[in-house]
């Protein structure tokens, strides 16, 4: 039996009308639920880094790799190494913090895991924190004896450590033209 764990792939696509829902509908052909999904644009306006956490067996996502190459829209697909890449995400919380004594304590906890206040009333405290799952999950932890109101994520983001990139040489030269947008 193989072991199923998570997998960050890192895809690159045109950044058109259309695309993540190709994406996201091939996971959900294939019968995977994407654990995090994060998207934005690159340096190059026309290109979006679709950043993909799911669960699965190496196997597997070595073939959700291969699925994704053969969509047109898809430039190139990376499956990222746990050792060899850098994964982070956004996190917000807002806190029950009714009392002075409540909101410094939640302040040291921001503070001692470099997390930023965003928000303050009298009632609330509202905590950024970029990191890893596991200094997210343990900030979340110490919070929840505050109550915590609302939390919201980015969903991971991922990028290959030192020189190594996304870019690919799987791909057919000119086959993708990254001045010109083509229809």
């Amino acid at each position: 039996m193989s072991d199923i764990k998570r997998h960050t792939l890192a895809v690159q696509v045109a950044n058109e009308p259309g695309v993540l829902s190709q994406v996201s509908r091939l996971f959900s052909q294939k019968g995977y639920n994407i654990e995090s999904l994060a998207v934005g644009t690159t340096d190059t306006p026309l290109i979006s880094r679709i950043t993909i956490e799911v669960m699965a067996d190496d196997a597997h996502a070595n073939l959700l790799c291969n699925q994704l190459r053969k969509l047109l829209p898809v430039h190139s697909v990376k499956l990222l190494e746990p050792r060899q890449s850098i994964r982070r995400e956004l996190v917000l919380i807002k806190v029950r913090a009714q009392t002075s004594e409540i909101r410094n304590e939640v302040i040291q906890i921001a503070n001692i895991f470099r997390g930023s206040i965003i928000d303050v009333c009298a009632e609330t405290l509202t905590l950024s924190l970029i990191g890893a799952e596991e200094k997210t999950e343990a900030v979340e932890t110490l919070l929840r004896e505050f109550g915590i109101i609302e939390l919201v994520r980015t969903g991971m983001i991922a990028l290959e450590r030192g020189q190594y990139t996304i870019d690919e040489n799987t791909k057919e030269k000119g086959e993708f033209n990254y001045g010109k947008h083509v229809l």
